[in-house]
């Protein structure tokens, strides 16, 4: 059978042996056929206790609008034209839109551009956050278990704060949009460490699908809950980037509905454990770095046997990447054993710990090599993977390897499908 897996901007399609493959696939829906209805309505009808949003923001009012950063699909380009056009009775001056960049670097002058649309960052304000410039955060507290919450500034001040969010699987907080774009989103360093942190990425809820007894995603809610936020506006999407659904209104009622509603799409039971998983990072622009790469290949280690094989495909455009600390973190260790020893030693808490941490683990159960444009042999060998050429000779070296009665799961769109053990 030919698959085409999400690989970069144009894909990659792979000939797979049809007797021993399991294509494992989000349940494919097409996009709203209205679209900008749909956004309409939901900011004009929304959900739980909220007001609409025009009504909401009244003159004089600033507000803060959270949007995703270059890392993710989501369509800003189109959600926020209509959500701006119901804060048209408010002076542009007065609205400023923050990209919640977490600890990414910032999205260029054309990467905002290519997310927001021209006419939008030519007529409004638009801030990068910076976890990292102690200058543009402010205090505001503490969790229950004592995480200090530092957000961005511009948006603690504003009089109205509204998130945009794409809600999809996440590998450890349990589902994005929704409170993440607040905290990490617009989190100060110091928070988004202890938020990510050995013993909370250890715990054993803190996982795909899980935003309940997940400790990351409980202290997310509770920042984003503690500082308030008036409107929040999630969508789902499909591979093609369609929108799918639209939530609009309060916070924690947007996101349980935009859960409920990609878990039912996205996450697909599979009845055992395979040998082999060759899997991606959803293309461009998820797939841009070997550091996002690890989310598609924790989706394939749902479903790998013990000593079993991961095959990646990423095109890591993007590189290691050169910025934080992950690429650093891998070269300076001798092995998953290793890593995993040093983020649990004591006072250990380095930026970008947590990829290298939940790679490590994964690396304990099975081997992992990946297939890459842009990263050379020796980039893959000193992050601990080993380098792959050509998948479709890799997947049969590795059948081949395994013995006949081996079987392959294919996970051609990487997190954007989470295959879990219908019996787990």
């Amino acid at each position: 059978m030919k698959v085409k897996l999400a690989y970069g901007k144009t894909g990659l399609v792979v000939e797979l042996p049809d007797d021993r493959t399991t294509v494992v696939e989000p349940s494919y829906l097409p996009a709203l056929p209205d679209p900008e209805g749909a956004l309409r309505t939901a900011i004009r009808d929304p959900v739980g206790e909220a007001v609409p949003l025009r009504r909401l923001a009244q003159p004089g009012n600033t507000v803060a609008i959270s949007v995703c950063d270059i890392t993710r699909p989501m369509p800003s380009a189109a959600v926020l034209p209509v959500l701006l056009r119901d804060l048209s009775h408010l002076p542009n001056s007065d609205i400023s839109i923050l990209v919640a960049t977490g600890t990414h670097r910032a999205n260029t002058d054309a990467e905002l551009r290519q997310m927001l649309g021209d006419g939008i960052v030519e007529r409004y304000t638009v801030h990068n956050h910076n976890a990292f410039d102690d200058s543009i955060l402010e205090k505001a507290g503490e969790t229950r278990n004592g995480i200090p919450i530092f957000l961005n500034r511009h948006w603690l001040n504003a009089d109205l704060r509204i998130t945009t969010g794409f809600v999809e699987p996440h590998f450890f907080a349990g589902f994005s949009g929704g409170p993440k774009m607040v905290a990490p989103g617009l989190a100060g360093f110091d928070t988004i460490m202890r938020l990510h942190n050995a013993e909370m990425i250890g715990h054993p809820e803190a996982r795909w699908g899980v935003t309940v007894g997940n400790p990351i995603h409980d202290a997310i809610r509770e920042i984003a809950d503690r500082t308030g936020v008036d409107f929040a506006l999630d969508v789902t999407i499909n591979r093609d980037h369609g929108i799918t659904s639209v939530y609009a209104g309060e916070l924690s009622a947007v996101h349980r509905a935009a859960c409920r509603f990609a878990r039912t799409v996205s996450m697909q039971p599979v009845d055992r454990p395979f040998d082999v998983v060759l899997t991606t990072n959803s293309g461009y622009p998820l797939d841009q770095n070997l550091y996002q790469a690890v989310k598609g290949i924790s989706a394939a280690a749902q479903v790998i046997k013990t000593g079993g094989t991961i095959i990646a495909a990423a095109e890591c455009l993007d590189g290691i990447p050169d910025h934080g600390e992950y690429g650093r973190l891998l070269k300076s260790s001798s092995g998953p054993r290793d890593i995993l020893e040093t983020v649990h030693s004591p006072g250990h808490n380095v930026h970008d710990q947590w990829q290298v941490q939940i790679q490590a683990q994964i690396q304990l159960r099975a081997e992992v090599k990946i297939k890459s444009t842009f990263l050379t042999d020796d980039q893959v060998r000193n992050a601990h993977l080993e380098p792959v050429e050509d998948v479709e000779q890799a997947v049969e070296d590795e059948l081949l390897r395994y013995g006949s009665e081996s079987a392959l799961c294919v996970i051609p769109e990487g997190p954007q499908t989470i295959p879990f053990l219908a019996d787990a």
